[in-house]
């Protein structure tokens, strides 16, 4: 049994990752931030607001894996986004997991296999219409991603995953309805969206023994879009 932290654990993604988590036996602690779920015997779940100063005493005192979750799409012409609206973005997706993971770096330097796992975007591989705001802070996380890789091998690893759009509650307004979802699907060379239990699974590959020769990676799992032209 194995102990995790789940930033934006109760939803799409971060709750995928969560629930077969502790499905599998692990001990999870799950945040949440407006839409929280019930305690069981392997999930405890605790309210954080990333963006705001918080106590961190809800870290463990050793950790095997943290997952990152919380990010934002918000995507429009560059010349209507506000200079605020960018830095909301950064406070969110990667000052927020600064924050996280220094606060947590002591209890995951306990583990023989502490792995770190942050999300980045298929537009940072891909450039995309309006796409401005969100690629600015991923661009960021694969930074960050990378140096930490480096300063912190070999005790800790760390590995960022990029999704594809992701039918999860986070892109319901791009999904909300049938021809929408047709259509999104059929632009990959797989041909059908992505879901929150396909970024669990790479999360918990890059969580596992079975990655432990990788760090500094960025994962796609986005269908194929950035591997085939079609």
């Amino acid at each position: 049994m194995k102990k995790y932290l789940i930033i934006g654990g109760s939803t799409g993604m971060g709750r995928a990752i969560t629930e077969q988590l502790a499905s599998s036996g692990h001990q999870v602690i799950a945040t949440y931030n407006q839409t929280s779920s019930e305690n069981n015997d392997n999930i405890t779940y605790l309210p954080l607001d990333v963006t705001s100063d918080f106590e961190t005493d809800f870290i463990p005192d050793d950790l095997d894996g943290l997952v990152y979750c919380p990010g934002s799409i918000n995507l429009a012409p560059f010349n209507r986004i506000k200079p605020e609206d960018f830095t909301a973005d950064y406070n969110l997706q990667v000052v927020g997991a600064v924050k996280i993971i220094q606060a947590a770096l002591p209890a995951l330097k306990k583990s023989s296999n502490a792995s770190v796992v942050l999300f980045s975007t298929v537009a940072m591989q891909s450039g995309f219409n309006f796409h401005s705001q969100v690629s600015a802070s991923k661009g960021a996380i694969e930074g960050l991603t990378r140096a930490l890789a480096a300063e912190f091998a070999p005790t800790v690893r760390f590995n960022a995953i990029a999704p594809a759009l992701t039918d999860t509650p986070l892109a319901a307004k791009f999904l909300d309805n049938d021809a929408k979802r047709e259509a999104m699907g059929s632009k990959y060379p797989l041909k059908r969206l992505g879901t929150a239990q396909d970024m669990a699974n790479a999360a918990l590959f890059l969580l596992s023994e079975q990655s432990s020769w990788m760090t500094g990676e960025i994962l796609h799992v986005d269908g194929g879009m950035t591997a085939i032209k079609g």
